[in-house]
């Protein structure tokens, strides 16, 4: 149309200022606006390589450690609300909580959750996630050395079996250790009679959350914030081989990938081999 009508003609019926005109279609874009796409593009990136899961905060953290991008989190948030990233929320189960004590229940850790050397403290937790309309149980076992997940297990029930394998599945794959401290809160799944002797047996020694205090165990409450956050809410499960696929996959890169704050942005894996290397 431009070849057939001049721009002064075209201004004048779609009463647009020739002026106008010029700077839409001359002018270049400002900086800030190339450096938005271009940061853009990286948050897409990341948003993809983390299946979708990680939130402004964490994806700040990601842009200023793989790509020496370091911006504001109020610019992050702006930029994805642009972007259309999107937020999920959850639901919660009704069930009656069980406290039958089979001893005594001594709380040993205090909210240390710092400890100097890996297999020296384990944590406890198990979570409910909704699968085609019914809730499954996550029980996981977390080294608060590396905050890393090392046993984790999945049933269609809260009981001792869930909270047995997942101990004894990083029991196994730690490498048996003894005279480990295992935290957890006072539930019935931990004081049962069965599952304290186990961990006797092991030389494994309890600790517990004093009643009503959920922050004794906040580790374990904050990775659950973060898988439900990050990866379960934006899903629906058919059944719970699709649920334990995406336990999987979260778990993998919640530890390979996922930087700590707490850890000064490294991964578990990689604090464990900072230790490990200066072990030699």
């Amino acid at each position: 149309m431009q070849h057939q009508y001049t721009i002064k003609t075209l201004c004048r019926v779609l009463r647009v200022n020739r002026s106008t005109y010029y700077k839409l279609f001359y002018s270049k874009p400002a900086p800030r606006t190339c450096e938005n796409q271009v940061i853009r593009k990286h948050i897409l990136q990341i948003y993809s390589d983390y299946a979708n899961s990680l939130g402004a905060y964490k994806i700040r953290r990601v842009l200023e450690r793989d790509y020496g991008i370091n911006i504001s989190l109020g610019r992050v948030y702006r930029l994805m609300n642009t972007m259309n990233l999107p937020k999920r929320s959850t639901e919660k189960p009704k069930w009656k909580h069980s406290h039958k004590e089979n001893g005594n229940c001594f709380n040993h850790l205090n909210q240390q959750f710092n400890p100097s050397f890996p297999n020296s403290v384990w944590a406890s937790d198990f979570t409910y996630i909704k699968v085609n309309g019914s809730f499954h149980y996550l029980c996981v076992v977390m080294d608060l050395f590396s905050r890393k997940i090392i046993g984790w297990s999945i049933s269609k029930r809260h009981n001792v079996d869930l909270t047995m394998k997942a101990f004894e599945k990083a029991y196994s794959d730690r490498g048996e250790p003894e005279y480990v401290l295992f935290h957890s809160d006072r539930g019935s799944e931990y004081t049962a009679y069965t599952f304290r002797q186990a961990l006797e047996k092991r030389n494994v020694v309890q600790s517990f959350s004093q009643k009503g205090y959920p922050y004794d165990n906040a580790c374990c409450e904050n990775f659950f914030r973060h898988m439900k956050r990050e990866c379960i809410n934006r899903k629906f499960f058919r059944n719970q081989n699709e649920l334990r696929l995406c336990c999987f996959e979260y778990i993998n890169r919640y530890n390979s990938k996922r930087p700590h704050s707490s850890l000064g942005d490294y991964t578990s894996d990689e604090i464990e081999q900072f230790y490990m290397e200066r072990q030699q």
